[in-house]
């Protein structure tokens, strides 16, 4: 089973992941600069998931990005190297230093905020072990059901994104050991559906609500 030692949701999608790597995933709202990221991965272009403030609070000289190619021109202007950025499109795996990446399309239905056109992603993080799956912000979508992971971030939302019900939904269908709730709190959503997600999934999903 996946092991949280190390996990940490920071606020709203902000993800970090402590393993062999530190990983941020949509850095936002970074209180204390670390620079301490071996990888930043970034789902799209949104305010709230690409912050070049709190990107800069975490990235160092050795930092990898991986954005969709409508951040291209804006990484490069914080001052990323080409040789330091990866431009990922959906439905694909990348090699990064040892670590297996894959990205999911993540997209709106019924919503015009989040295209499929767009080209913006979800990622599956491949450990020794364990698949991390961050959805980005999506809704149920074909290819979120064919993911199979062990851990797995869901935004709860709604709005922009899921809402509580629909996430729960999704979870109980890939079935993940761990499910952790994430994007509400700052811009949409709250505690509570948080707590309404993890009231309808299945007995045997466990749920950590971390902020």
């Amino acid at each position: 089973m996946f092991e949280l030692d190390g996990v940490s949701v920071l606020k709203h999608n902000s993800i970090k992941i402590k393993k062999d790597k530190v990983i941020y995933i949509d850095p936002f709202q970074i209180d204390i600069p670390a620079h301490d990221a071996d990888l930043i991965l970034c789902t799209h272009s949104h305010y709230d998931h690409f912050s070049p403030d709190d990107i800069l609070k975490v990235k160092n000289d050795n930092s990898i990005i991986l954005i969709t190619e409508d951040i291209y021109v804006n990484v490069l202007k914080m001052g990323f190297k080409e040789n330091k950025i990866v431009i990922v499109d959906p439905e694909k795996k990348y090699n990064i230093n040892g670590l297996y990446v894959e990205t999911i399309n993540a997209y709106n239905i019924g919503k015009t905020f989040h295209p499929k056109e767009n080209g913006w992603v979800g990622y599956i993080l491949n450990f020794e072990y364990e698949r991390v799956y961050i959805a980005g912000d999506t809704d149920i979508t074909p290819e979120a059901l064919k993911v199979k992971c062990d851990l797995a971030f869901l935004p709860v939302g709604g709005t922009y994104t899921m809402d509580y019900a629909e996430a729960a939904k999704l979870a109980n269908a890939i079935e993940p050991t761990i499910v952790v709730p994430i994007h509400y709190g700052k811009i949409v959503g709250t505690q509570q559906d948080a707590r309404n997600f993890k009231c309808l999934l299945n007995k045997k999903i466990e749920c950590r609500i971390m902020i």
